[in-house]
């Protein structure tokens, strides 16, 4: 299906897509050019979405903001409630260029239960998957990993010596204590797994016992983590701009138990193939997207205050990429 086209047909469109439970949060992003005056995407028009969580928003509005300065007719659904409405808009061709995570369409969107732990190996495979099964093109994946981690205050990371999950096994039992969610606890690839595989069992006395981990919500774990009480160690995001807003370390995976969740812009095949140049325009995007980049654009967000529409076209003038 060609990209949707707007201009006098726009208020069926949008009936058509709210019916499908597509709607934008905001459905604005800031006018821009790009440097030099180039429109490599005049004529072109495109949907971007995103899902409703800051980071897929902020994705959603950068993406937005520069294929409209490279002179597309961009029209902005971003903040679609909910992952999977995003997700059906484009398989249904009603959404062109969706941000998605490696992680999320390996076990979420096929099932797979096999843990790949280079992040190149497992975006081919579901690059190949994706592309045989949908026509979606996963573009070549960002440099930032937005997957679960643990960490702990500063602190007492330097108190306890610990840089790694390793050294957390190594240490006394009874400073072995985590905060988790519900949802992280009871996953098949969650908490008590990741016990197991460092070696440190859950509910056994020389491992973890059950009164080391207390489970709240996933939004009181980080207070707690930055207050080590009731915790030393909690579950966080690793792209959160709450980590760095508390002052958290984040300790590293060194078993590579964690999947990674590498951020890659996805575009209905028959899209690409039409505008070429979208992969040189979100490419270059990708290419500038650390972990440390995107806790400070979503500390911007959830911390700040600040409007996604602004975040974005701030750090793409910052970055001397629009005018």
């Amino acid at each position: 299906m060609s990209p949707v086209r707007f201009g006098s047909i726009a208020l069926l469109v949008v009936s058509l897509l709210a019916g499908c439970g597509l709607v934008s949060s905001s459905g604005t992003f800031h006018s821009a050019t790009l440097p030099g005056g180039d429109k490599p995407l005049d004529g072109a028009k495109l949907v971007v979405t995103s899902k409703s969580f800051t980071e897929g928003v902020l994705l959603g509005k950068i993406t937005a903001t520069y294929l409209a300065a490279a002179g597309a007719d961009v029209t902005d659904l971003t903040g679609a409630p909910g992952s999977a409405s995003s997700r059906q808009a484009q398989l249904n061709g009603n959404a062109d260029i969706l941000w998605e995570y490696t992680g999320t369409g390996w076990v979420n969107y096929h099932n797979e239960t096999e843990t790949i732990a280079d992040p190149h190996e497992l975006w081919q495979r579901v690059h190949d998957i994706e592309k045989a099964d949908h026509d979606l093109e996963w573009l070549p994946p960002s440099n930032f990993n937005d997957t679960y981690a643990f960490a702990a205050s500063t602190p007492t990371a330097q108190r306890l010596k610990v840089k790694s999950l390793s050294d957390v096994a190594a240490l006394p039992v009874g400073d072995r204590t985590f905060c988790v969610d519900d949802e992280f606890f009871s996953r098949s690839d969650g908490f008590i797994p990741m016990l197991a595989k460092y070696g440190i069992p859950y509910n056994d006395s020389k491992g973890v016992p059950a009164g080391n981990v207390t489970r709240m919500d996933a939004g009181v774990v980080y207070p707690a983590t930055a207050k080590s009480s009731p915790c030393n160690f909690g579950m966080v995001y690793t792209t959160d701009g709450r980590v760095k807003n508390l002052n958290l370390t984040v300790l590293e995976d060194d078993k590579k138990f964690f999947l990674p969740y590498s951020g890659t812009a996805v575009v209905r095949g028959v899209v690409v193939d039409r505008y070429p140049q979208i992969r040189t325009l979100l490419g270059t995007i990708s290419e500038r997207l650390t972990d440390q980049l995107m806790q400070d654009l979503n500390g911007r967000v959830d911390i700040d205050g600040a409007d996604p529409s602004d975040v974005a076209y701030d750090w793409l003038k910052s970055e001397k990429l629009i005018n």
